[in-house]
């Protein structure tokens, strides 16, 4: 099995910063492109930032300037550090990454949990 586990969510006031870990996990052979995704209740999920192995990476208009997404392939981990927040950024936020287990000939993707953050004063 292949899990995606966040962390790093929470309550923050306007113009604060949060810094969101995600950790893939278990039988993986191989992680290409891992990203951030958020949603808002009664909406669909969207793009937040991806990052590819290369190291490119691509960002929502409404965070660019403000949100930063970095990896440790060695830890299997991706990160979005998110600085100044603003309540529209309220919502839940989703890791995704495509990974190749080891059983498979071919990547799927995956999706962590989820973890909320809410921006207000």
């Amino acid at each position: 099995q292949v899990q995606l586990v966040e962390s790093g969510g929470g309550l923050v006031q306007p113009g604060g910063s949060l810094r969101l870990s995600c950790a893939a996990s278990g039988s993986i052979f191989s992680v290409d492109t891992m990203g951030w995704y958020r949603q808002i209740p009664g909406k669909e999920r969207e793009l937040v930032a991806l990052i590819a192995k290369s190291g490119n990476t691509n960002f929502a208009d409404s965070v660019k300037g403000r949100f930063t997404i970095s990896r440790d392939d060695a830890k299997k981990t991706v990160y979005l550090q998110t600085t100044s927040l603003e309540p529209e950024d309220t919502a839940v936020y989703y890791c995704n990454a495509r990974v190749r287990a080891i059983w498979m000939s071919v990547s799927n993707d995956y999706w962590g949990q989820g973890t909320q953050v809410t921006v207000s004063s």
